[in-house]
């Protein structure tokens, strides 16, 4: 047995082993997974966008106007029309004076992090940068952090006193403060007004990934920040195309300085192909949509409520989640599995997550609600969960969100966080 196959074995008997599920056709509320007709409940497609007519129609238009890719990078021939027009379009929405487009969620993060806290070494006296990361972070935040090149503290999930005890603990160091706004695997939002009031009083950028709260919280579906009324106090705000707005890549809003200064510096978009023009027309439509129908938003959060009421009815713990994101927390990855492929039989695809993506001991099926889901469709999906669950000798609520489950006590009292480079920091991607 070859290492590459021992190691497989060992993610097979661990419940980590992973395999790409095949979906026919576009990605709608309903789709046929290896065969199999199923509702999907795992998509981040979350407005239903990504198949909607008009954004279809101005990818394919796009493709007959500008090509189907762009050909070089962003500082080489690469940007074209379009992507200045959908750039001006995202500052206009997101309330800035100006956005930068990336390749994908993913590099804007490594670009973004690694660029601020290399602008904070710069005139950085009392010591090296320190970049201070929530536990839960997306791995794409982490790995920012991880080549940023700065020191890294990780505060606990959403703890304002912890961050502050961190931020006095670094003796007035720069920095940046590194959130999610909505959590991917727990669907909780950040405290935004908190983190930001921190900043302002520690002199510290803030940048915030708003990659599953774009298009779905906030007056017309911009987002947290704008929730919490925070336009325009965040340094950066990174938002998606490929969830919400249906299409591919992702972008940075900020100000007109910090978009000239992460074109000069960002190495993962100055070292990138820029985006084909069908993704970023359709990605323009998609927005334009929203626009016009900000109503979406409403109904995808209404049939979150929805279905957290149903499977709370079940008896699942869903208290965790104030978003479209509800997970299921089932702890074993094998069981979490077991619960999966009893759902699908059951023409219920809701995706386990396991290990490294979520800590250990919190495998779970992540439900992702559309706004296209019907209220009759929920009600059923949540009765398919809870015999699933059942079936597979796991019993509703005997899990719990890592989010509502925070330790006690003052953060004084408790171990320093670890650096982002280690395994604890690591599990939480």
């Amino acid at each position: 047995m070859s290492d590459i196959e021992a190691r497989l074995q060992e993610l097979r008997e661990s419940g980590l082993y992973r395999r790409m599920r095949h979906v026919s056709g576009p990605q709608g509320s309903r789709v046929v997974l290896d065969g199999r007709p199923v509702l999907l409940l795992c998509s981040n497609n979350y407005l239903g966008l990504a198949d909607h007519p008009r954004v279809r129609e101005a990818a394919a238009d796009a493709a007959m106007r500008w090509g189907a890719g762009a050909g070089a990078s962003r500082l080489v021939s690469g940007t074209m029309t379009v992507h200045r027009r959908l750039e001006e379009a995202l500052a206009a929405f997101k309330g800035t004076e100006s956005a930068v487009l990336f390749g994908s969620g993913y590099l804007a993060n490594l670009g973004v992090i690694g660029a601020v806290a290399k602008l904070a070494a710069a005139g950085a006296v009392a010591g090296p940068p320190v970049v201070f990361s929530d536990e839960l972070n997306h791995a794409s935040l982490i790995d920012g952090c991880r080549l940023a090149r700065a020191e890294t503290f990780v505060y606990d999930h959403c703890d304002v006193e912890h961050l502050a005890w961190g931020l006095r603990q670094h003796g007035g160091r720069p920095g940046l403060i590194v959130t999610d706004s909505v959590f991917s695997m727990d669907g909780d939002v950040a405290p935004l007004e908190e983190l930001v009031e921190l900043a302002r009083g520690h002199g510290v950028r803030t940048v915030v990934d708003e990659a599953h709260g774009t298009g779905c919280l906030g007056p017309g579906g911009r987002g947290a920040v704008a929730e919490a009324g925070l336009e325009g106090e965040v340094d950066v705000v990174v938002g998606t195309l490929g969830k919400a707005l249906g299409a591919y890549g992702a972008f940075a809003a900020c100000s007109a300085a910090m978009r000239d200064y992460l074109t000069n510096t960002a190495r993962s978009l100055i070292f990138s192909t820029a985006l084909p023009p069908p993704a970023v027309a359709a990605a323009l439509a998609a927005l334009e949509v929203l626009q016009e129908h900000p109503e979406m938003v409403d109904k995808l959060q209404a049939n979150a409520g929805v279905m957290r009421d149903e499977l709370a009815r079940e008896g699942f713990e869903v208290a965790g989640s104030c978003t479209q994101i509800v997970p299921l927390v089932v702890g074993d990855a094998d069981l979490a599995m077991q619960v999966c492929e009893q759902a699908i039989e059951a023409g219920v695809f809701a995706q386990a997550i396991r290990p490294p993506t979520v800590p250990a001991g919190t495998s779970r099926l992540r439900l992702a609600l559309m706004a296209t889901h019907t209220r009759d469709e929920l009600r059923a999906a949540a009765r398919t969960l809870g015999r699933a669950a059942l079936q597979a000798g796991f019993r509703p609520g005997a899990g719990v969100p890592l989010a509502a489950a925070q330790p006690a006590g003052h953060p004084d009292e408790r171990l320093p966080a670890p650096l982002a480079g280690d395994d604890a920091a690591a599990a939480a991607a």
